[in-house]
C-alpha cells in the first residue's frame, strides 16, 4: 500500500496519530487524524481527484487554500473542497464527474429563516497571519475590542508553513526564530487579551455598502459584523502562468506545496521542478529537500534570481541546478505531470529555438510572484468604511516586514479611535522600510587573511535586512550596523583582548546558513571546518565521504566527515565537521546533498501556445480569448459573457492577471481595458446559510 506520509523531519515534530479507514471510489484507504481529504488522498498516492465537466480533463489540487474549486470532490454525497474539509472515519469520497447535483430537500421538512447573528466591534481584522496578529496585539494592549477572523484552523497565516529561521531584526521581529515558532509566540501573546475575539475557520465574504462585513463563521453559519474600523491583513495570493500543460494535476503553487509538506506532513512528490527564483521558490526548494524530495531544477526568467542570495546559495550547495535566463515551455503528461520542458530566453525574454531541455518530474511548482489580497480594503474605501491594510495585503514583502507593518497599523488605528494619544515612533517607519527592502548590492567573496587559531568565515555577500549573527556572538566580534541592518556583517578578530572562542553559535543561528567556522588549532595544514546542516542527522554519519563545496556549489574536494554534533540551544540545526586542505578551508560553505540530474533524451513538443489554459475553472484557452481581443473586444465582461472566463468558483482570482497579460501581448494599453467588477462573494457559500441555517453534516442530515 502506498504511504507518502512523513514520519521523520529535521525541523518539524511528527506526532504519532491513529490511522482510520475511509473510501475513495470504493477503495479502502487509510487516513491520519487531522488530515484534510486532499492530504489523505496525496498520502495514498492519489493526485487526480475528479474530471472537469466541460471536457473531462483531470483535476487535482491547485491552491490548497480554499480559493478555487480544482480539488472539489463528493464527501458522503456532498460537494466539498478537499483541501479544506477534514477527513473522517468511514467517509466515502468520490470524484465529481460532470456537474454536481443539488441535494434533494425533504418537502415535508420544516424549513424557515433563522436570525442572522450581528455583531458590532471597534475593529474587525481580516487575517490572522503575522500582520493581523501583530496589529491585534497592539490594539489589545490599549484596551480596544477586536474581532479577528481567519479561514484556517489555527492562527499564524503562512508562518505555520515556514520551517526556516527568519531574517530581519532580532529586537524588532524575532529574526533568527523559525516561522513556525513565531506563529506560536504571536498567538500565545494575543490570547492573553480577553477583549479580542477570534473566529477560526471563518472566511470574510464581502464588504457591503451599509458598511457591514459578511463572514462565514466557523464554516457553518453566516454572520454580519459592523466595525468602526476595518483592518485587512489577508495576505497575498500566488500568481500563475499560462503555458501548455499548466492545467495538469501536479502543477501548483508554492503555498499548496508547503501546506502539504510542512503542515500536513505529506510527501506529495518524488521529483520537483520549480519555476521562479524569488524567495518563495527558493525556500520551497529547500523545504522539499528537507522532506526528502529530489529537486530536479529551478528556472528563473531574469538573469539573476530575485530572492536572497543566501537562499540561492543553499540550493546550489546542496546540488540543485539553478538556471537563470530560462523559462518553462510546457508541462508534459497524459493525466498528470510526467516531465517539464524549458528553454533559454533572449534579452526580450523570448525562448531561443534549439535551447530546449526536458527533465523528468512529477510536479511543477509555480513561484512567480504574489498579488495582494486587497479586495476588501478597496471595497471598504469605496463604501466609506474606515479601513487600513497591512502586510502583504498592503505591499508584498517578507513576513518580518508584515509583523512590523501590523504593529504600525495597530498604533495608527488606536490613535484614530482615540485610545492612543501619541505618534507612531518615527523609527518604526524607517525599520519597516528597511524590512521591506529588496536585496541590495552583491559583493565579491572575501576571506580573512588569518591562518591560525579559530575564526568564522561569513559567506553572506548581499545587502539584506538581517542581524542575528551580531546578536548571538558572546564576545560581540560580529557587528551589523544597527542604523541599517542591510549592511554586511563585519568580523573583528579581537575585542577587549579576546578573540573567537569557537563557540559555534554564529554558525548555528545564521538564518541563511552562511557562516562556517575554520579551526587551525589541531592541524595547521588540514584545518577543521564546521558546517551548518538542517537535515536528518542519520543521513550523514562520521566517516561518510562527502563532496565539500564553495558558496556557489562548486565541488572543492571530497573528504570524510569527522563528526556530527549539536550545541546547546541549537534549535534543530546540527553541525558537520570536516578536515580539508588549508588552501580551500576558508572557501568551504557546505556539502553536496543530491547528485546531478540530467535531462531526458525524449523531447516533448509543446502544444501550440493558444491551447494553454487561462481560466482553469471553466477551461477557457488563451486562443479563445486572444481571438476576441484581436476582434476588438476590450471589455473583460464581454469576454466573460462569450467564453465564461472568470465565471468559475475561484471568482476570477487566478485568470484575471493572465487575461491582462494577453491584452499586453496584443499591444493593448491598460487604459483601454474595461475590467470586470469585483462582486460578492469571496468564496462559494451554501444558500441556506443566508437564511440563518447552519452547515455541517449534522445540519445536512436535519435538512434531508
Amino acid at each position: 500500500m502506498v504511504d507518502n506520509r512523513l514520519y521523520k523531519h529535521p525541523i518539524l515534530p511528527v506526532a504519532e496519530k491513529p490511522l482510520f479507514t475511509f473510501y475513495f471510489q470504493g477503495r479502502e484507504l487509510k487516513a491520519r487524524e487531522g488530515e484534510t481529504i486532499a492530504s489523505a488522498l496525496f498520502a495514498n498516492g492519489i493526485k487526480i481527484f475528479s474530471y472537469h465537466h466541460k471536457d473531462g480533463a483531470p483535476q487535482g489540487i491547485f491552491c490548497a487554500n480554499g480559493q478555487c474549486a480544482q480539488c472539489l470532490v463528493l464527501a458522503n454525497g456532498y460537494p466539498v473542497k478537499s483541501c479544506m474539509e477534514m477527513i473522517k472515519p468511514g467517509m466515502k469520497v468520490e470524484p465529481i464527474v460532470g456537474l454536481p447535483e443539488l441535494p434533494r430537500i425533504n418537502p415535508e421538512a420544516d424549513l424557515k429563516f433563522e436570525t442572522i447573528e450581528e455583531l458590532t466591534v471597534s475593529v474587525l481584522i481580516i487575517g490572522g497571519g503575522p500582520a493581523g496578529l501583530s496589529a491585534a496585539i497592539e490594539l489589545a494592549k490599549r484596551g480596544v475590542d477586536c474581532l479577528l477572523v481567519d479561514d484556517k484552523h489555527r492562527l499564524g497565516g503562512k508562518l505555520v508553513l515556514q520551517t526556516h529561521r527568519f531574517f530581519g531584526s532580532v529586537e524588532a521581529v524575532f529574526a533568527g526564530t523559525r516561522g513556525i515558532d513565531i506563529a506560536t509566540k504571536l498567538e500565545n501573546e494575543l490570547r492573553k487579551f480577553p477583549q479580542v475575539k477570534i473566529w477560526l475557520q471563518s472566511t470574510a465574504l464581502a464588504v457591503f455598502s451599509d458598511k457591514k462585513v459578511g463572514v462565514l463563521k466557523e464554516g457553518k453559519e453566516y454572520a454580519l459584523v459592523s466595525p468602526k474600523i476595518l483592518l485587512v491583513a489577508s495576505g497575498a495570493r500566488e500568481k500563475s502562468l499560462a503555458f501548455p500543460g499548466n492545467d495538469l494535476p501536479g502543477v501548483y503553487g508554492a503555498g499548496a506545496f508547503q501546506t502539504l509538506v510542512n503542515r500536513d506532513l505529506v510527501k506529495p512528490t518524488e521529483k520537483l521542478f520549480i519555476v521562479g527564483g524569488g524567495n518563495v521558490g527558493l525556500i520551497a526548494g529547500y523545504h522539499a529537500l528537507q522532506a526528502g524530495i529530489k529537486v530536479v531544477g529551478l528556472v528563473e526568467v531574469m538573469p539573476e534570481v530575485g530572492g536572497y542570495k543566501v537562499h540561492k546559495d543553499k540550493l546550489a550547495r546542496l546540488g540543485v541546478p539553478i538556471m537563470t535566463s530560462h523559462t518553462i515551455l510546457s508541462a508534459n503528461g497524459k493525466e498528470s505531470v510526467e516531465s517539464v520542458t524549458i528553454a533559454r530566453v533572449d534579452e526580450k525574454f523570448q525562448p531561443i529555438p534549439g535551447t530546449e531541455k526536458t527533465f523528468a518530474c512529477d510536479t511543477v511548482l509555480i513561484a512567480v510572484g504574489l498579488d495582494p489580497v486587497n479586495e476588501f480594503y478597496l471595497k471598504a474605501r469605496e463604501f466609506g468604511l474606515p479601513a487600513y491594510a497591512a502586510g502583504d495585503a498592503e505591499e508584498i514583502a517578507e513576513a518580518s516586514a508584515a509583523i512590523f507593518s501590523g504593529r504600525i497599523r495597530g498604533l495608527e488605528i488606536a490613535r484614530d479611535l482615540g485610545v492612543y494619544q501619541g505618534e507612531v515612533p518615527s523609527g518604526w517607519y524607517k525599520t519597516a522600510d528597511i524590512l521591506k527592502s529588496k536585496p541590495g548590492q552583491t559583493y565579491a567573496e572575501y576571506f580573512p587573511e588569518k591562518e591560525g587559531g579559530v575564526f568564522p568565515v561569513i559567506h553572506c555577500l548581499q545587502e539584506i535586512p538581517c542581524d542575528p549573527c551580531s546578536a548571538v556572538c558572546p564576545r560581540k566580534l560580529i557587528e551589523v550596523d544597527q542604523e541599517d541592518i542591510r549592511k554586511l556583517p563585519v568580523y573583528y578578530e579581537e575585542k577587549d583582548g579576546k578573540g573567537c572562542s569557537g563557540c559555534e553559535r554564529c554558525v548555528v543561528f545564521c538564518p541563511g546558513l552562511a557562516i562556517t567556522l575554520v579551526d587551525f588549532r589541531k592541524n595547521a595544514d588540514y584545518p577543521e571546518v564546521t558546517i551548518p546542516f538542517e537535515f536528518l542527522k542519520e543521513i550523514i554519519n562520521p566517516g561518510d565521504e562527502v563532496a565539500v563545496v564553495d558558496v556557489e556549489g562548486r565541488v572543492l574536494v571530497r573528504t570524510k566527515v569527522n563528526s556530527v554534533k549539536s550545541i546547546k540551544g541549537n534549535d534543530r540545526t546540527i553541525l558537520l565537521k570536516v578536515q580539508v586542505p588549508k588552501e580551500v578551508a576558508k572557501k568551504v560553505s557546505g556539502v553536496r546533498l543530491q547528485s546531478e540530474i540530467g535531462e531526458i533524451e525524449e523531447k516533448y513538443l509543446p502544444r501550440i501556445p493558444d491551447e494553454a489554459i487561462i481560466c482553469r475553472c471553466e477551461r477557457v484557452t488563451a486562443g479563445e480569448i486572444r481571438k476576441l481581443i484581436r476582434e476588438g473586444i476590450r471589455d473583460i465582461n464581454e469576454i466573460k459573457t462569450i467564453t465564461r472566463a472568470g465565471m468559475g468558483p475561484c471568482g476570477a482570482k487566478t485568470c484575471t492577471p493572465l487575461v491582462h497579460r494577453l491584452f499586453r501581448e496584443e499591444g493593448v494599453p491598460e487604459s483601454e481595458i474595461v475590467d470586470q467588477p469585483k462582486r460578492p462573494l469571496f468564496i462559494e457559500v451554501p444558500l441556506g446559510m443566508f437564511a440563518g441555517l447552519q452547515s455541517g453534516e449534522e445540519a445536512r442530515d436535519e435538512q434531508k
